[in-house]
């Protein structure tokens, strides 16, 4: 009867998961997106404060409705440019409002087959452009000030390289002459440096701005819940700084988000790529995420407004700001902190909510990289380095388990004695347990301690830039990314792609070089890992539970098949360590195990 109503329970909650899935996936999913749609649909374009303050100027395009280019050359054209190169960074800034918005990372890929520069900005005109703009704003203003359509003149330099500036200026004819200076150092932050002389008569007050604007969302973004994309930033809050997230989705939710702060940054920040606005760190600003022209380009920005100030006549005024443009690496965003004093700007990286865990978990790895040159082989020593932290516990835990597996003759005779008296079969049990100094759940303590490190790993896979197509040996040119291997290619031996075929592909769901129902090299030698770890653990007392641990080994390899290759070599490379420190154990103890067995019969058998 136990028994029975264990398979019931086991069965009610598969069943209940399967209904809560299909019915997130065809019922809320549907209807969150439209309402979504809805939302956006009636968003009114705002392009001034409701108190009629100083603003940052909006430019959403004027067409009814969205009309794209993919010819690059195109939307490049039309106005004069400025090259960017230096050695990490190729483009060129528009003279039109003096836009950064062609912007190229010569030391990332695409992907590890496509030569191609990673593109960070995209300009105007092309689908989901993207782009930084900075200006100044005065409504009363006579002859204006420079804004995103202003046409700046070159009057410095030919190239922005990272040792040679350029310098744009415009003049409004009305007595304000506006200066300036951009520069780029090697890695990725740029600097503007704005000088505006009054050569007028009377005094006149203006606003900095700075804006990050991206066209819409690319579908490759915001999809992943293990993973934050959308607006980023680190503002004041009376008591310190704090780094404010904002998905996409709840991005959509709340159209405009505003923060008043000193110092700090905000900006835009994808997967392994960021662009973020940087004020003066003593200066007032008011930080803002907005959302515009939804119905057309769905228009997501990054805005900051500096602090108003007067200019009287015959005076000028230099304001600097700074865009940082490039890869979210952990030295550089590091570096940028210290010598800039930005508040939390490695944070910038998605360490999670065990970034305890998480950023040194990364720092050993990356260090031992430097030692070795080989982010596996590092992943390696960090597994051995956890198993010797660990050491005493998993001790302990495994001589639990082999005492265990010695008392099972002693345990099945109790369960044959008590089988129609469960609670006295239980009773009897722990009177065992008592008598030989056993805790029944020492073996489980290794497990769970492991399920942080296991998470903040994946992490570390996932979120770090220099994890990305950083190979291993043979064949696994990508630690983050799936192995490429796969059993319905023979592990590369056929050169097909079981994807292209109608049926496999509509089951085959590709997963970054991984198939859902799929199976690697490294999927079947973890799974085969995790079946001889389990094999030498006592049996479970109860048949159901019996069944259903003598299936993980088998589901767990379909599920992992998907995960980073580095998370697969970390899993399996701990579960050989654990193998290798019970069998030793369990000698000791002399209880039996499946190694031995094997050993036994191989030895036994007739030549």
């Amino acid at each position: 009867m136990k028994n029975e109503n264990t398979r019931n329970t086991v069965i009610f909650i598969v069943c209940t998961a399967a209904i809560l899935l299909l019915y997130q996936i065809f019922v809320l999913g549907p209807q969150a997106e439209q309402q979504r749609a809805a939302a956006l649909a009636t968003r009114a374009e705002q392009t001034v404060d409701a108190d009629g303050d100083l603003a940052v100027p909006n430019t959403a395009p004027a067409p009814s409705a969205a009309i794209f280019t993919e010819d690059r050359t195109q939307a490049l054209g039309g106005v004069a440019r400025v090259p960017i190169r230096t050695g990490r960074l190729q483009g060129s800034l528009s003279l039109q409002g003096g836009r950064i918005d062609d912007l190229f990372l010569t030391d990332y890929r695409e992907t590890l087959d496509d030569p191609a520069p990673v593109e960070l900005f995209r300009p105007q005109g092309m689908e989901h452009a993207f782009l930084a703009q900075f200006g100044w704003t005065g409504p009363n203003v006579v002859g204006g000030v420079p804004g995103p359509n202003t046409i700046w003149r070159l009057t410095g330099g030919s190239t922005l390289t990272a040792s040679t500036p350029v310098t744009l200026t415009w003049d409004n004819g009305q007595g304000l002459r506006f200066t300036r200076v951009v520069s780029v150092d090697e890695n990725y932050m740029f600097t503007l440096t704005d000088t505006v002389a009054n050569l007028g008569t009377a005094p006149i007050v203006i606003a900095p701005y700075g804006r990050i604007e991206r066209q819409g969302v690319p579908e490759t973004l915001g999809k992943n819940q293990i993973l934050h994309e959308g607006g980023i930033g680190t503002f004041s809050d009376g008591d310190g700084y704090v780094t404010e997230q904002l998905k996409y989705g709840n991005w959509a939710k709340t159209p405009v988000q505003e923060h008043s702060s000193v110092g700090g940054w905000l900006g835009i920040t994808d997967k392994y790529w960021l662009a973020a606005l940087i004020p003066d760190q003593d200066e007032s600003v008011e930080a803002e995420f907005r959302i515009t022209d939804a119905a057309r380009y769905d228009i997501h920005e990054a805005r900051i407004l500096g602090e108003a100030r007067t200019i009287n006549p015959g005076r000028q005024i230099t304001e600097t700001q700074r865009l940082f443009a490039g890869a979210k690496r952990n030295e550089i965003l590091s570096d940028y902190e210290k010598e800039l004093g930005l508040p939390r700007f490695i944070y910038a990286i998605d360490w999670g909510f065990l970034f305890f865990l998480t950023r040194p978990i990364f720092l050993l790895v990356h260090w031992f990289a430097g030692l070795v040159g080989n982010f596996g082989v590092a992943i390696l020593l960090l597994t051995l380095t956890i198993k010797l932290i660990m050491f005493p516990l998993a001790n302990k835990s495994y001589e639990s388990l082999s005492k265990m597996r010695k008392l099972q003759p002693q345990m099945e005779k109790i369960k044959a004695q008590f089988k129609d008296d469960p609670q006295k079969q239980q009773q009897e049990t722990m009177a065992l347990y008592q008598r030989e100094k056993i805790n029944p759940l020492a073996g489980c303590l290794p497990i769970l301690v492991q399920i942080p490190v296991f998470y903040a790993l994946y992490k570390v896979l996932f979120v770090t830039i220099e994890m990305r197509h950083a190979p291993f040996f043979g064949w696994i040119r990508d630690l983050s990314a799936p192995d490429p291997t796969n059993i319905w290619t023979l592990f590369g031996l056929i050169p097909w792609d079981p994807g292209s075929v109608p049926l496999l592909g509509s089951l085959l769901v590709n997963s970054g070089g991984g198939f859902t129902l799929g199976l690697s090299v490294l999927a079947i030698f973890y799974g085969f890992t995790m079946w001889l770890q389990q094999a030498m653990n006592p049996p479970m007392p109860d048949p159901v539970q019996r069944q259903i641990f003598a299936w993980m080994p088998v589901v767990f390899t379909f599920i992992m098949a998907v995960f980073p290759a580095g998370l697969l070599v970390y899993w399996a490379w701990n579960n050989v360590l654990s193998i290798a420190q019970q069998y030793f154990i369990m000698h000791r103890f002399g209880a039996e195990n499946p190694i031995d067995d094997f050993i036994a019969r191989l030895k036994n058998k007739p030549a």
